[in-house]
């Protein structure tokens, strides 16, 4: 057979191989700019959006479940550990995403790095995490609202906070960039108002001049909850329960951080300012939140019956812990002002979450991986079909109507931790692969626009980690047994392994040998992109120290 008859039989084999992996170049690339997402989000706001979707339930209102059940020590130890955990994920991501920022979301990178099969699963796993997340942050601002009055039916409520969430993401990508960085803005200005205060109270600048110190962690309140001790009748086994549920519900509050791998297929020079969202976030992050349920642990008792306490509070409890130390310090209107903040709070989680949810599934769509329909986006960059998509399943908020506040939040916990830490666990599997290819094929990663820590053990510690709190994360569900708990703890599992297998079955593939990921295509029109950005900011001159002290924010 000649030279030629080679290449030809070699380019045949290629494109077997491509065929065979449903990889389409012109589905990777970012060909189409007419009709696709808009390049509108500005570092600031990319970090601060991630900073939105991640600080919400988890902190301002499920910390008060933790610290019920785990003790102030246990849940202080408990987001300490999911942590460290979050941020092994984070700059696993982050890596990726610096080399080769996208608009496919997570799912490209699995369908690319691993097996067409696995990101499709991933994709709508993701999916349907923010067809529940954004309905529980309106059910959790629901319970805010609680708290001042119980007259008003909770479904007028829900209504209008769907219909706002709806409207500004309906805006495009630049008003919702510009509305969300705000938003998130008040939130660590009131964040860092509740640590300030936290600790003023704590050490005697309250109203009765009492200073607190660590009194709540010794008995009868502390260190550690005991949590089912009146069905397990051990109080060892109780204290460890206790400090394991505070690893779901930590598990639970972290999980949003991942948001910045949605964000890159509308952001500005994503190679440069990726990395430095994903670090400002995760600093951000681990001060509000470790910093945040300290102060809870020292303020508020965890013994207190004000506590909201997922699937068991009464109607008009208050919504979060913050709200509850103002009251037990006797300092008056201040819970009032932090009530409509925390509202606030919840509003800008569920309009970052239909942001999250549409950008998801049109990246799935882009992909031929969801129906085409929700490919098409209007003239200011909008996935309108997905929005719509997305909007709908809101509707699932008035549940509470008649079940009650707590108990579906209760549910969405369940369901949103489980999509949330398969998705940490496949973003974790897929960094490794895209690791082991880069060795196989004679690249370095110190030549990476980003390089992540802590590698590969890092990405091995953060996905077995993750994958036995979620195998264990309905454990009080079997003391006794509660179907709806149970099944909204574990569905996610069979769900994505359904996606996995379907297609892998339909379509026929096979994990994606390592000497064959594509790791170059759509290389060409990042760094065109990142070319035209550096050009811009020639032109505009250099940067004065206000302009410097923005972007840094």
């Amino acid at each position: 057979m000649s030279s030629l008859d080679d290449e030809k039989h070699l380019d045949s084999e290629s494109d077997v191989v491509r065929g065979k992996t449903h990889i389409n170049e012109a589905l990777v690339a970012d060909e189409d700019r007419e009709h696709s997402l808009h390049r509108e989000l500005s570092a600031r706001q990319i970090s601060m959006i991630a900073l939105g979707g991640a600080i919400g339930t988890g902190l301002i209102i499920g910390s008060g479940t933790a610290l019920v059940r785990g003790g102030p020590l246990g849940i202080f130890l408990g987001y300490l550990f999911v942590g460290f955990v979050c941020y092994l994920v984070m700059v696993a991501l982050g890596e990726m995403c610096a080399y080769l920022p996208h608009k496919k979301g997570f799912s490209g990178y699995a369908t690319r790095f691993v097996d067409p099969a696995f990101g499709f699963a991933l994709g709508w796993n993701y999916v349907l995490k923010y067809l529940i997340v954004a309905p529980n942050n309106i059910n959790a601002a629901g319970v805010v609202v609680q708290y001042w009055t119980t007259k008003v039916n909770l479904g007028v409520w829900m209504a209008v906070f769907i219909v706002f969430a709806f409207t500004v993401n309906l805006l495009g990508v630049r008003v919702f960039g510009e509305l969300e960085f705000w938003f998130s803005s008040l939130k660590i200005i009131t964040l860092i108002g509740l640590l300030l205060m936290g600790i003023i109270i704590d050490l005697g600048g309250n109203p009765q001049h009492d200073r607190i110190g660590f009194r709540y962690w010794d008995h009868p309140y502390g260190p550690m909850g005991t949590y089912l001790l009146s069905r397990v009748h051990n109080d060892h086994l109780a204290t460890f329960l206790g400090f394991w549920s505070t690893l779901i519900n930590a598990l639970f509050a972290y999980i949003g951080t991942e948001v910045v791998g949605v964000t890159v297929g509308e952001a500005r020079a994503p190679r440069k300012n990726i990395p430095i969202a994903i670090r400002q976030t995760f600093v951000r992050i681990v001060v509000f939140y470790i910093g945040g349920v300290f102060v809870i642990s020292l303020t508020v008792p965890s013994t207190n019956e004000d506590l909201f306490v997922a699937n068991s509070s009464k109607a008009g409890a208050a919504a979060s812990p913050f709200v509850v130390a103002t009251t037990l310090a006797g300092i008056k209107v201040l819970n009032q002002i932090i009530n409509a903040c925390i509202l606030i709070f919840v509003l800008s989680a569920a309009n970052s979450d239909l942001y999250i949810g549409s950008r998801t599934l049109y990246g799935l769509a882009v992909q031929g991986q969801a129906p085409r329909i929700f490919a098409r986006v209007n003239r200011m960059g909008v996935p309108y079909p997905a929005l719509i998509l997305c909007a709908a399943f809101c509707a699932l908020a008035f549940l509470n109507v008649s079940e009650g506040s707590s108990k579906v939040f209760g549910w969405f916990v369940n369901l949103v931790s489980t999509f949330g830490a398969i998705t940490w666990m496949c973003i974790c599997y897929t960094h490794i692969r895209f690791m082991k290819a880069l060795k196989v094929q004679g690249m370095s990663r110190d030549q990476l626009p980003y390089k992540a820590p802590f590698q590969p053990f890092g990405s091995w510690f953060a996905l077995v980690s993750t994958g036995i709190i979620t195998l264990f994360k309905g454990f009080d569900d079997f003391i006794p047994f509660v179907t709806s708990s149970f099944v909204t703890a574990y569905i996610g599992i069979p769900a994505f392994g359904l996606f996995w297998i379907g297609y892998k079955v339909w379509y026929r593939t096979s994990v994606i040998p390592l000497a064959q990921v594509d790791l170059m295509t759509g290389q060409r029109e990042i760094d065109e992109d990142e070319e035209r950005y550096e050009e811009m900011q020639r032109a505009e001159g250099p940067r004065t120290i206000l302009q410097k002290i923005w972007d840094a924010m």
